[in-house]
């Protein structure tokens, strides 16, 4: 049985990839702020330390052997106008976006790569096929995620590890509610929905099948591909 690890598992997309990853029957670890007490295997991890990644992975491969699967999901977003947006900020978003998944990655690599198998899907985000008005240093991390995939596909190949990214399009998550509330998004969910071809908001299960698929042994030919799943919202 194969061990992945998904960062940012506790809710939203990352908890739709790590409940479809079990259904599939794998053992599925968890990485995040703030984990689920009900999980036995949710680790609060913030994925810009690299101390506390490790610490994590240890007990992982103790208690469910080598880490060949990873899906790096965990992510925040910051709505602010550009000339209002502080380094710190940007910084912030930066770290844990882009160089959380430089972190992960490094850390499961020894197994994969012992293994000559392994698979990293990056969960990125469709406003870098669009762009997204005050979201700069969001948007800048997840096309670096998008530009990461790609060349880390190239040097991993030849390892047995495919590399893939899924940008998620409009996903109703805890949140896309939020924002809602907030009236960050443009327009209320509905009126997305009527913008959308396939005439509905996406769920974590969808992105969740996407990661499913290219996880799986069917997908062993595919890597450095950016997968879109966004109602047909991009193209």
């Amino acid at each position: 049985m194969k061990t992945a690890v998904v960062t940012g598992g506790a809710s939203g997309i990352g908890l739709g990839i790590v409940e479809r990853l079990r259904a599939d029957g794998l053992n599925v670890a968890t990485l995040d702020l703030n984990p689920s007490a009900e999980d036995d295997f949710a680790y609060q991890v913030d994925v810009t330390k690299p101390d506390e990644i490790a610490e994590a992975l240890t007990d992982v491969r103790t208690k469910l052997g080598p880490i060949t699967v990873l899906v790096n999901a965990a992510g925040i977003e910051k709505y602010r106008r550009f000339h209002n947006l502080t380094f710190e900020e940007w910084q912030r978003i930066i770290d844990v976006n882009l160089h959380g998944v430089f972190h992960t990655v490094q850390a499961v690599l020894p197994d994969m790569t012992a293994a000559n198998w392994g698979r990293i899907v990056n969960i990125s985000s469709s406003s870098t096929h669009s762009g997204q008005p005050f979201m700069a240093a969001y948007v800048a991390a997840k096309s670096g995620l998008n530009g990461l995939t790609k060349s880390l596909a190239l040097e991993l190949g030849p390892y047995g590890i495919t590399v893939n990214a899924v940008p998620p399009g409009f996903i109703d998550t805890p949140m896309l509610r939020r924002s809602e509330e907030k009236q960050l998004l443009g327009g209320t969910i509905e009126e997305h929905i009527q913008r959308t071809p396939v005439r509905r908001v996406g769920r974590p299960a969808d992105i969740a099948a996407a990661c499913s698929f290219l996880i799986s042994e069917d997908a062993g030919y595919i890597t450095g591909q950016i997968l879109g799943v966004n109602g047909g919202r991009n193209t």
